[in-house]
C-alpha cells in the first residue's frame, strides 16, 4: 500500500520591529521559524490638519493612520494573518512603547498577550534571551508618551494660530522649544548688558639650577590682592628687587588620582560629539542609530549591532559587558590598568535608569577592526564611545602634584605643577578638561631662586560664553527641560523656524524669534518657565511609573491654560513688519525694493509683492577686493545650516571661498592672503599656509 501526504506549511513567528536593518539582522539571528519585518516607525499618529485631541472627554487622542502608510499597514496585516504568533519588538523606550501599542491595535491584537520583546543590543545572544521572556505592552509607558504627545499639541496647536494671525505665517511654539529658546535669548541679554571690569595678572618666570618655571602673583603680606589696574602693578613691580633672590616657601607635595568619566549618556554623547568632533546632535543621533541598527561585518558574524541603545539618562552598565572589558584591558594593557571602581548613577529623580549606558556591543570589537567597513564619520562616533566606554573600566590616572609660594619683600607668587607617573585611563580617552600644569623642578622650603622675567597683561572680565549646541543640551538637561531624546529635535525646530541662527557654532537669536518669545513670556509664563517644564517631565515619568494618572496631567495644566490662549487672542496686536526702503528700484517693474525678513533672514523684495516677485539676497560685503580673480568683492555668505563663510561675488566664474575672514593684506612671507581666526580665544592675523601669525590689537 502506498500513501501519499501532502507537504504541511509550516506557520512561522511574526516579528515587528521599526527598523528594515532591524529586521534582517534579527531574522537571522532567530532562524527559519520566524519572519520579521518593519513597521518604518509610527503607522498612527494625530491628524496634521487639526489638534486631534477631544478636549470635552478626557483629551482622547484621535489617531489615524499616517498618510503613505497604509502599503506598510496592509502587508502587516497580511503577514499576521498567516503567523502562528506575533511579536512587537520596536525600540525599548516610552516612543518604541507606543508603536508597539498602535500596532497592536491595527492589528487587532489583545492588550493581555504576553507579545512585547524589547533588548538593549542588537546581538544574537541577547535577542535570543530576549524572545524567552516577553511580556505584555506596558500601558505606563504608553500613557507616558501619549501624554507627552498631548500636551505639545495642545500647546502647540493653540498658541500658532495665534502666532500667524498676529505676527506672521509659519511660525510655530512648543511647549520645550519655547524653553530653549528663552535660554539662548536671556543668555543674549546677559551679553548685552554686561559691562567689562579691568584687572591685572603678573606672571613671573623663575629659574633654579637651570630649570625655569613660572609663578602667577597672589598677594601681598599673606593677603591675595586684586590688580585692578596699571597703578596696582606698579606698586607691586616697585616693592621687587629684580637682583636679589626669592624665597620658597609652603611646599606641599602630594599624589592625586583623576578617575575616569562613566560611559556615555544620550546627553553627553551629543555634548563631546559636538565638542570633539564638531557633530551636530542630529548628525549624533543619526549615527549612533546606524550603530546601535548594525552593519554587516561579513564573514561568519555577518549582519550585527555595534552598540547599545543611544537613548538613555543611566551610566549603569552590565556585568557581563564589564567582565568583557576588563579581560580586554587585563589582556592589552596589563593588570595595573584595570579598574576597580563600579559607576554608579548620580541617583537623581530625574534619571529614569530604564537602560545601561551606551557602549560598544562588544569590546573586542575595536575601532581598528572596523576602519574599512564602517564610513568616516561613523568610525569617528564609534572611536569616541569604544574609547570612552574602555575609559570608564580602566583605572585611575596618577599625578604627583606640587604647590608653593614664591616670595620677596612681602610679594606673594603662587607656583602649581604636577607630573603623570601613571597614565591609567588616559592611555585610552582622554577628557578635553584634562589639565597638566606642568613639572616643577624639585623645590623645598628655604630654597632660593632668581627671577628671569615679569610679565605684567592687562586683561577684561568677559560676558558669559553664547550657547553652542553642546552647552544648550547640556543647560536643558541640567534644568531638567525635555529629555535627552527630545534634545535634537528641539534644537533643529528653533533653527529651521529661524529663531535662532548659529554663528561661529554659538547661537544667536533672530529679531524674530526674540518677537515670539516676548509673547509667549507675556501671555503664557509658565510655558517658559524652566521650574514648571520641569516638573511636567517628572510628573511624565511618575506616570511612566504608574503613580500619576495622565488625563489628570493633562487636564491639570489645560485649566491654567485655556484661558491664558483666550486672554491672549483677545490682547495682542498684529504686529506690522516696517520694510526698510533698500535705496534702490526693482529692475522688472520699477517699484521700490525693500528688505523683508523670511525664514532665513533678510531678502530683498519688490514692494508691489504679490503682483511683483522679484527677490534678491541681501549681500554684505566686507571691503575687499577677491584676493583671486581681483575682480569681485569679498561677501558674506551662509551654508545651508547657516555657517557663515566668505566668497566672491563673481561665483560661479570666481570659485574662491574662506571660512576665515580674509584681511586685505599680504603674508610678508609667502605673499598669500592673511585670514582672521580664533587661536586659543584671542583673534590674531594669520597665513593660512602657517607662515606667520600677529595678534589683533584691540
Amino acid at each position: 500500500m502506498v500513501s501519499s501526504t501532502k507537504k504541511r506549511t509550516t506557520k512561522k513567528n511574526l516579528v515587528i520591529v521599526e527598523s528594515p536593518t532591524k529586521a534582517q539582522t534579527i531574522e537571522r539571528y532567530l532562524g527559519r521559524n520566524y519572519r520579521v519585518v518593519a513597521s518604518k516607525g509610527h503607522i498612527r499618529d494625530l491628524p496634521k490638519s487639526k489638534m486631534g485631541v477631544d478636549i470635552e472627554n478626557s483629551f482622547k487622542p484621535e489617531y489615524i493612520s499616517i498618510r503613505g502608510k497604509g502599503p506598510v499597514i496592509k502587508d502587516l496585516k497580511k503577514e499576521a494573518a498567516k503567523a502562528k504568533q506575533v511579536y512587537l519588538a520596536s525600540d525599548p523606550d516610552r516612543e518604541g512603547e507606543a508603536i508597539a501599542w498602535h500596532v497592536s491595535h491595527i492589528l487587532g491584537l489583545k492588550e493581555t498577550d504576553k507579545n512585547r520583546v524589547v533588548f538593549n543590543e542588537i546581538t544574537k545572544d541577547t535577542v535570543k534571551e530576549a524572545f524567552k521572556n516577553p511580556r505584555q505592552i506596558n500601558m505606563n509607558l504608553v500613557d507616558a508618551q501619549q501624554a507627552r504627545r498631548v500636551l505639545d499639541r495642545i500647546v502647540g496647536y493653540s498658541i500658532s494660530p495665534i502666532l500667524w494671525r498676529k505676527v506672521k505665517k509659519g511660525l510655530s511654539a512648543g511647549r520645550v522649544q519655547s524653553v530653549a529658546l528663552k535660554l539662548i535669548i536671556d543668555r543674549q541679554n546677559e551679553i548685552d548688558k554686561f559691562v567689562p571690569e579691568e584687572y591685572w595678572t603678573i606672571e613671573a618666570n623663575f629659574k633654579k639650577d637651570r630649570k625655569t618655571f613660572i609663578g602667577e602673583f597672589y598677594g601681598v603680606g599673606g593677603k591675595k590682592k586684586k590688580l585692578s589696574n596699571d597703578q596696582d602693578v606698579k606698586e607691586v613691580i616697585t616693592k621687587l628687587d629684580k637682583k636679589k633672590e626669592f624665597n620658597v616657601t609652603d611646599v606641599k607635595k602630594r599624589q592625586t588620582r583623576k578617575n575616569p568619566n562613566p560611559a556615555f549618556t544620550t546627553s553627553t554623547l551629543q555634548q563631546v560629539a559636538n565638542r570633539k568632533l564638531n557633530f551636530h546632535t542630529k548628525k549624533t543621533m543619526m549615527l549612533a542609530q546606524q550603530l546601535y541598527e548594525g552593519v554587516n561585518l561579513g564573514g561568519k558574524t555577518g549582519h550585527a549591532g555595534l552598540i547599545t541603545y543611544m537613548r538613555t539618562d543611566s551610566v549603569r552598565v552590565s556585568p557581563t559587558a564589564v567582565e568583557e572589558s576588563h579581560k580586554f584591558i587585563l589582556d592589552k594593557y596589563g593588570k595595573e590598568y584595570v579598574g576597580s571602581r563600579v559607576a554608579k548613577n548620580n541617583k537623581k529623580e530625574k534619571v529614569q535608569d530604564a537602560h545601561e549606558a551606551i557602549r560598544p556591543s562588544s569590546v573586542l570589537r575595536t575601532p581598528q577592526s572596523l576602519k574599512d567597513i564602517l564610513s568616516r564619520d561613523q568610525l569617528r562616533l564609534y572611536t569616541l564611545i569604544w574609547d570612552r566606554f574602555v575609559a570608564s573600566q580602566m583605572s585611575a590616572a596618577v599625578y604627583d602634584t606640587m604647590s608653593t609660594n614664591v616670595e620677596q619683600n612681602d610679594v606673594q607668587f603662587q607656583v602649581k605643577g604636577s607630573k603623570l607617573v601613571f597614565p591609567g585611563f588616559t592611555k585610552v580617552y582622554k577628557d578635553s578638561d584634562s589639565k597638566n600644569d606642568g613639572e616643577l623642578p624639585d623645590l623645598k622650603t628655604g630654597d632660593k631662586v632668581t627671577l628671569s622675567k615679569l610679565s605684567p597683561a592687562q586683561h577684561f572680565t568677559q560676558p558669559p560664553a553664547k550657547y553652542t549646541e553642546a552647552s544648550l543640551v547640556k543647560a536643558l538637561e541640567e534644568n531638567g527641560v525635555g529629555r535627552p531624546s527630545t534634545f535634537s529635535p528641539i534644537i533643529d525646530t528653533l533653527q529651521k523656524r529661524y529663531y535662532v541662527k548659529l554663528n561661529a557654532k554659538r547661537f544667536e537669536p533672530t529679531d524674530l524669534g526674540k518677537i515670539v518669545n516676548n509673547i509667549i513670556e507675556e501671555f503664557f509664563p509658565e510655558i517658559v518657565n524652566i521650574g514648571f517644564t520641569a516638573d511636567i517631565e517628572t510628573n511624565l515619568d511618575n506616570v511612566e511609573q504608574g503613580i500619576n494618572d495622565w488625563v489628570s496631567l493633562v487636564d491639570k495644566f489645560y485649566q491654567k491654560f485655556e484661558p491664558e490662549v483666550d486672554n491672549a487672542d483677545k490682547k495682542i496686536e498684529k504686529i506690522e513688519f516696517k520694510f526698510e526702503l533698500v535705496g534702490d528700484n526693482c529692475p522688472e517693474c520699477g517699484a521700490p525694493l525693500v528688505y523683508k525678513m523670511g525664514r532665513y533672514g533678510k531678502f530683498i523684495a519688490c514692494s508691489r509683492f504679490p503682483d511683483c516677485r522679484y527677490t534678491k539676497a541681501v549681500v554684505k560685503e566686507i571691503g575687499m577686493t577677491c584676493p583671486v580673480c581681483h575682480e569681485g568683492e569679498v561677501i558674506e555668505k551662509h551654508t545651508k545650516r547657516n555657517r557663515l563663510f566668505y566668497g566672491c561675488s563673481r561665483y560661479p566664474k570666481c570659485e574662491f571661498m574662506s571660512w576665515d575672514k580674509p584681511v586685505p593684506r599680504n603674508c610678508p612671507n609667502c605673499d598669500h592672503f592673511l585670514v582672521e581666526k580664533k587661536v586659543k580665544n584671542t583673534l590674531q592675523v594669520v597665513c593660512p599656509n602657517g607662515d606667520y601669525a600677529e595678534e589683533v590689537q584691540k
